[in-house]
């Protein structure tokens, strides 16, 4: 894992930091993967089937970015898939484009990550699909107990604030526009500021959460590249004496 690492950051000396950082989840509810389940399977129980469809769609967003081109000639990338703790895969991708292709403005961030919901109206699949994937949460005052806690606070940060245009963070990662809108979702009343930035094409064509931000800062580098060699989960455990009673609670562990 070190070593992947410390030859990943050797692309970014030579091409310089990488432009987009994308992470797709594998969705449960695919056709592909409905099609052959039983009546009484679940999918994270049937590894087998969800690696190969989760596989094919990998390859095909391969496909998109690096042969198609969707968001401009790529001169270098790498990726990582993770399985989470439920048993559903999901990967981490890098993307480095050409010079002629580099986002270097706010209105070229806006041409392809939105964090807004799109009229349900005019756009009423990708309105569907985004409340659907991409909604965070709820979690803070509306959700404490919700997996992104971390000391009474989410640690991504959501909701997130809204502004009137896009620009660029402290924090390495851009504030994308985004305007009041308040719909209902999984029991509760949320707005705009709870959007995860995605791209409509690739959400459109994916039907699955799949995150697309642009790196853009420097700082960023070192984190992200680490976060994607970073290595296989690691478990604390406790022995205990047979006699002892101790209640144990597997889920809260």
């Amino acid at each position: 894992m070190c070593q992947r690492y410390v030859d990943a950051i050797v692309l970014v000396q030579h091409l310089e930091k990488p432009d987009l950082f994308i992470t797709m989840t594998c969705n449960p509810s695919w056709m592909k993967i409905e099609e052959h389940l039983s009546s009484s399977d679940e999918a994270q129980n049937r590894p087998d089937l969800i690696s190969r469809v989760f596989r094919a769609k990998i390859e095909e967003l391969k496909t998109d970015i690096l042969k198609r081109n969707i968001f401009g000639k790529v001169v270098a990338f790498m990726y990582t898939v993770e399985f989470q703790k439920q048993g559903l895969p999901h990967a981490h991708f890098l993307i480095i484009l050409s010079n002629e292709y580099k986002l270097l403005t706010n209105e070229a961030y806006d041409d392809i990550i939105k964090a807004k919901l799109p009229d349900s109206n005019k756009e009423p699949n990708l309105h569907k699909l985004v409340l659907k994937h991409m909604m965070h949460g709820p979690c803070s005052s509306l959700n404490s107990t919700n997996y992104c806690m971390k000391k009474d606070c989410c640690k991504f940060k959501y909701p997130q604030k809204f502004v009137d245009q896009t620009s660029k963070g402290n924090d390495s990662y851009p504030i994308y526009k985004r305007t009041r809108e308040v719909v209902h979702v999984r029991g509760q009343d949320l707005d705009k500021s709870w959007v995860v930035p995605y791209n409509p094409y690739l959400l459109g064509k994916y039907n699955c959460h799949i995150n697309v931000e642009v790196c853009s800062d420097i700082k960023v580098v070192k984190y992200l590249y680490k976060y994607i060699c970073k290595g296989h989960d690691k478990i604390a455990f406790s022995v205990q004496n047979n006699d002892a009673n101790i209640e144990i609670d597997e889920v809260k562990d």
